[in-house]
Parts: structure tokens; sequence; C-alpha cells
């Protein structure tokens, strides 16, 4: 009887990653509830083990990984988003850092045109006033660009006008 648990994680494990990629802090996170429920009703001490020895397993087998979960954020993000914004999102699924810090010479390299396309599809004309300025930075920013690369967009777009 004690196997049902384990199975059930198993399965819920599975679930998830046929969706999607997970990093391990996110599955984890995700299991860790139905870990919990399944405690209540029938008591174990050692409950977050079989969790860690299943994850321990899923990542194994290849079936659960930190780089993929972090490669299928970064193409999910790119093109939408700066590297402030999606090394934030990174650290909040639980990617360890040495990923990141991979990650982030590639994002840097391609956020100038990233933020420029953004600016373009959203914005496409020269603010008029410091208001409508204000307004562009913001909305950059809260894209997840640096304050470095919004001037610089800003400031191409003035020479290019």
């Amino acid at each position: 009887m004690r196997k049902k648990p384990e199975l059930s994680l198993r399965t819920r494990a599975l679930q998830y990653l046929a969706r999607r990629e997970y990093s391990r802090a996110e599955l984890r996170g995700k299991l860790l509830q139905h870990v919990q429920a399944d405690e209540d009703s029938e008591p174990s001490s050692d409950s977050g083990g079989d969790l860690d020895a299943l994850l321990d397993d899923l990542t194994a087998r290849g079936w659960l990984s930190d780089a993929r979960a972090a490669t299928q954020l970064l193409h999910a993000k790119r093109s939408r988003f700066g590297s402030q914004r999606i090394t934030h999102e990174l650290r909040q699924k639980g990617i360890p850092e040495e990923l990141i810090s991979a990650a982030l010479p590639a994002l840097k390299e391609s956020e100038l045109e990233t933020a420029r396309e953004v600016w373009r599809k959203r914005f496409g004309t020269l603010p008029q006033d410091a208001s409508e300025k204000a307004k562009q930075m913001r909305f950059l920013q809260s894209r997840g660009f640096s304050m470095e690369v919004i001037f610089r967009v800003l400031k191409t777009a003035e020479v290019e006008d």
C-alpha cells in the first residue's frame, strides 16, 4: 500500500513534464502539495525523501532537466523581454545560478536589438514631450530592459529620424 502515493506522484510528475519543461525546484514545488495531501491521509515520516528520490530518478532518466527548462524559457521570452526580467524569471523557477550566468552573455548581446523591436512594435514614433518619453521608458523598463539599453534605443530612434 506504500507504493500508491509514489505512483501517484510519478504519474503527476510525468503529466506535468508532458506539457512543458520544468526545473527541478519548480516541479518539486508542484508535487510537494500532493505529498502533504498524501501525508494527511497516510502518515509517513519520509515522504519528502520519496519526492527527492523521484526527482533524482526523473533527472537520471533525462526527463527532468534544469538546462532544458532554462533554454525553453529563454526561447519563449527572448523576443519580448530584456535580460533583467528573464533573469528574474529564471531565478523564480529555481534555475541554478551557473546556468543563468551561462545564458547572460547571449541575452546581453541581443538585448539592444530586442529592445528596438519591442519599442518599434509598441510605439514606432519618437516621444513628442517629456511625458511621452517617460511613458516609453517605463514601458521598456517594465519589459526588463536596462536604462542603458533604453537610452540607446531612444537615442538611436532620434538619429534614424
